[in-house]
């Protein structure tokens, strides 16, 4: 949209706020008076596609949650509401509606900002006390304008010295400075001079209402220093105005600001230290947790933040973190060490819901892929370790781009000219590229991309008019096959992509983003949103945003998982253009993210199920601890720690199967498999006389020494970790006289196609696509990139048809999901109605990935059929819930690879 569209879209969604809903006539009423009136110029054409923006944000919703605390704590806010003065928050309530927040989504940060205010210390309350919370959100899903609004609330209430620790990188605290610059302070604290009244540097909610400015002892464009905090100290004026401060985590920075704060005290001006302080550690996973086996900086800088809220009388400590994974939960190595962390959230814990449209996990890694794991905007990097290994040194030379790359580049640009077609030439549009940790090599990668570029901009220069004959022209010609490759369906002319590249892609740059350049600048360039390629590492992976971000080439795989999660910038909100993205990265990566945001889904769900059991904070710390993706997660975070490490692992309400199957255990299991069913045979369970299950064969109270039988036989694969027999056996010995004493056992199978009589009943065997790369690392890695066996649904199993429509109704209900909607739903909820435990078995036909049939190593899978297995593990009453699973931290290195080479030494560190 143009400025104009843009303004008329501010005016109108500021009318209709706190209005109740228009009908779509009344709508269009609205707009076009209001167009007439204030933008005269408008067609109706460009009024009606303000109208149409206006409609599809009216769907977007936000929940308001989870929220578990001690239950000690009473809520102060509602009995102080009547007194309190809401101008910081109605400022920025109003920004937010003028920047296009949904309404309904600026309504529940509202409420969800409440709730957490109202679990902080009361800031009129004249004794000592002391707060510590956790909000956990998601990746890119608007966690700062959560901490802002925050800060607004907590201002108004009567907090008057706020400290918010950004990042670890310079440039991620320069933006988040910018940010409460905008949505709290009113000014731009890099150009504002102390002591001035001046107007021009008034911003973001200063131009509501510039009174009552708060006082920043930081800037845009410098962190904390002692000098200049004394300097602005005159400004303070008995804390009339709130104090706020924005620091870099760094432990110089902590050093300077404890120290200038013990002077003030020495001085005799306790009066700052008697002030109610909230702190607000954004990314509280990095640097804050005190681990003993990172670096001794880590360590460190926990003990300053602790000094820190232990110098005030009154304090509370809100970290933020984007994943339920939390290192203050996962870190640890035994309970009691996590419930004696100093910044564990003991006083509560608030589970955030994401916006409808959010562009996340979820969408991207287990919606977004289907059952042979095409991904809807996923794709992968298999070109690269002859050119840029993903593993790679200082001195790697790059003398050309892998072709996916440059394909991945004019996947970019087409995308660009076709936002610019959707009437989106006004917004930013950036390409991520990630694919070392190195600034040396980022430089050579960003300088190939210039290049490729330039050839592709001069091609379009001089050929782009010439219609059909533009098509002779090589990388016109490849632009039309990446057009009709990737983007045909979202934009079917390519005649009008091609006339308008030209002015979509002229103004095209790539730049650096790393410790030694930061050219990323979206500021300034008057109606034409920027078009930049941004090549960096580490700098790029936390917290800094990439505006319009479409398209990302991601060359990393083995990283520690949460900053593997925090790398990806491509999460956030993509309105308009969400069928335009695409990601590049290795299969390797897929696979990981995948296995998260699954686990991640389930733990956000987990979070909803304790809040209604009243559940306290360290029951859900050991819920994150417990559950069966820690146990991955753990090992490779901690790898080189130790040789061994055990952690304890609950299987309650949990799903398991083994997606990784050994090679030379193929024919010794379909044996076991074979003695199963005979087994069943024997007992009366025979192939004749089961339900069908959507093609398979259903069999229900199964004994359960059926199924110890076949676990004591089976012979796992190193890499499927949380299927070792063992602690499975023992978890289900525990309970075999009562609530796994019966189980439903599914041997699953197709509704048509060859028949298999391997395991001595016919059965049509599914079919699994496998990594080709793990045969010869000796196993099968099945569906590869979604690392599942199971079909969606398949844990319905045995459960009665009624039961499970009201759950899925439950569950359309909470997700604000209308009943013409077609719903994926998630297998837990499922697992939450069952009766007895499922034990499936499944024969599996695997095959190559689409396009590499033609592979020598695919002529391995031919003929061939493996057996996996899975169990769906209702909940437990049972005390004893968690078992121990050990797990060779050596052997994780030897399959995953080590994470130091991407962690210490970094050359894009700071």
């Amino acid at each position: 949209m143009n400025s104009a569209q843009e303004n008329l879209l501010s005016v109108i969604e500021s009318a209709l706020f706190d209005q109740p809903r228009k009908t779509e006539e009344e709508l269009r009423q609205l707009a076009s008076g209001l167009s007439v009136a204030l933008m005269a110029g408008l067609t109706p054409a460009e009024v009606e596609q303000v109208v149409r923006v206006v409609e599809e944000k009216s769907g977007i919703r936000a929940g308001l949650g989870a929220i578990i605390d001690d239950g000690q704590f009473v809520p102060w806010l509602d009995d102080a509401k009547s007194s309190i003065d809401p101008h910081y928050w109605s400022r920025y309530r109003k920004l937010l509606v003028q920047q296009g927040m949904p309404r309904d989504v600026v309504l529940s940060l509202d409420k969800v900002t409440d709730s957490i205010l109202s679990r902080t210390g009361n800031p009129n309350l004249n004794q000592a006390w002391d707060r510590r919370g956790m909000v956990v959100g998601h990746v890119q899903s608007g966690k700062t304008a959560n901490y802002t609004g925050l800060i607004c609330k907590a201002a108004d209430a009567g907090y008057r010295l706020i400290v918010v620790i950004a990042g670890i990188h310079n440039n991620l605290r320069n933006q988040t400075q910018g940010r409460v610059d905008e949505g709290f302070i009113g000014r731009d604290t890099g150009r504002q001079l102390p002591g001035s009244k001046s107007n021009k540097n008034v911003i973001g909610v200063g131009k509501f209402d510039p009174s009552r400015t708060p006082v920043s002892l930081t800037n845009t464009l410098r962190d904390f220093h002692k000098d200049t905090a004394s300097t602005n100290t005159s400004e303070i004026d008995s804390y009339k105005v709130p104090v706020v401060l924005v620091i870099k985590k760094n432990h110089r920075t902590l050093t300077n600001l404890l120290e200038w704060l013990r002077d003030n005290n020495a001085r005799g001006d306790s009066e700052m230290i008697d002030q109610p302080m909230l702190l607000i550690d954004d990314e509280a996973d990095n640097a804050s947790i005190n681990t003993k086996y990172k670096d001794d900086l880590v360590t460190k800088i926990n003990g300053q933040i602790r000094d820190l809220l232990k110098m005030f009388h009154r304090s509370c400590y809100v970290g933020y973190t984007a994943t339920p994974f939390a290192n203050i939960f996962i870190d640890p190595d035994q309970d009691d060490e996590m419930f004696k962390e100093d910044l564990f959230p003991r006083d509560f814990i608030v589970g955030l819901d994401v916006p409808t449209n959010y562009f996340g996990g979820k969408k991207i890694f287990l919606d977004g892929i289907d059952e042979d794991g095409n991904g809807a905007w996923l794709r992968s990097i298999k070109d690269n370790e002859d050119i840029l290994p993903i593993k790679h040194a200082i001195d790697q030379t790059i003398d050309h781009l892998p072709p996916s790359l440059v394909y991945a580049l004019r996947a970019f640009l087409v995308a660009r000219a076709i936002r610019n077609l959707r009437g989106q030439a006004a917004s930013h549009c950036s390409m991520l590229v990630n694919a070392s940790r190195f600034t040396r090599v980022q430089s050579l990668i960003r300088n190939r991309l210039h290049e490729a570029l330039e050839r592709i901009q001069n091609s379009v220069r001089i050929n782009g008019s010439l219609k059909e004959r533009a098509l002779g022209d090589s990388e016109i010609a490849a632009l039309r096959e990446v057009w009709e490759a990737e983007y045909s369906e979202a934009w079917d002319d390519w005649g009008s992509i091609q006339e308008s590249l030209l002015d979509a892609i002229a103004s095209a740059k790539v730049v650096e983003v790393n410790s030694r350049s930061n050219d990323l600048n979206y500021t300034g360039g008057g109606e034409r949103g920027k078009t930049v390629v941004a090549v960096g590492g580490f700098s790029l992976s936390r917290g800094l945003t990439l505006e319009g971000l479409t398209v990302t080439w991601f060359l990393r795989n083995s990283m520690m998982y949460d900053t593997l999660m925090q790398m990806g910038r491509w999460f956030g909100y993509r309105s308009g253009y969400e069928d335009l993205c695409r990601i590049w990265m290795p299969d390797g990566a897929i696979a990981w993210y995948s296995f998260i945001a699954n686990a991640t889904e389930e733990l956000h769900r987990e979070l909803e199920i304790m809040e209604r059991a009243k559940a306290t904070p360290s029951m859900f710390g050991l819920a994150v601890r417990s559950h069966p993706s820690a146990l991955m997660i753990t090992a490779r975070n901690k790898m080189g720690s130790s040789e061994e490490i055990t952690t304890m692992v609950g299987l309650a309400n949990k799903f398991v199967e083994t997606a990784r199957v050994s090679l030379k255990d193929i024919e010794a299991n379909k044996t076991l498999a074979r003695q199963f069913l005979l087994g069943l045979d024997k007992a009366g369970f025979t192939q004749e006389k089961a339900e069908a299950f959507e093609g398979g064969f259903l069999q229900k109270h199964v004994s359960v020494n059926q199924i110890d039988e076949f676990l004591a036989g089976w012979r796992n694969a190193d890499e499927s970790v949380t299927t070792t027999p063992g602690p499975i056996r023992n978890y289900i010995r525990v309970r075999s006289s009562d609530e796994m004493q019966y189980w439903d056992v599914l041997v699953t199978g197709l509704k048509s196609g060859d028949s298999d009589n391997a395991l001595g009943w016919t059965i049509r065997p599914i079919s699994r696509y496998v990594e080709l790369s793990d045969l010869k690392n000796g196993f099968m890695s099945f569906s590869g990139q979604r690392m599942r066996v199971a079909s969606r649904g398949i844990e319905k199993a045995g459960i009665n048809a009624t039961v499970v429509a009201a759950r899925e109704d439950r569950y359309r209900l909470k997700e604000n999901i209308s009943d013409d909607t077609r719903v994926n739903y998630p297998d837990s909820i499922y697992r939450e109605v069952r009766e007895r435990p499922l034990f499936i078995l499944h024969l599996v036909r695997p095959k190559p990935p689409a396009g590499e049939d033609t592979d020598d190593r695919a002529k391995a899978l031919e003929g061939l059929t493996a057996v996996a297995w899975g169990m769906s593990l209702p909940a437990s009453n049972h005390a004893s819930e968690r078992v121990a699973y050990v797990v060779n931290t050596r052997k994780m290195i030897e399959l995953f690879g080590s994470d130091e080479q991407d962690e210490d030494g970094d050359d894009d560190g700071e």
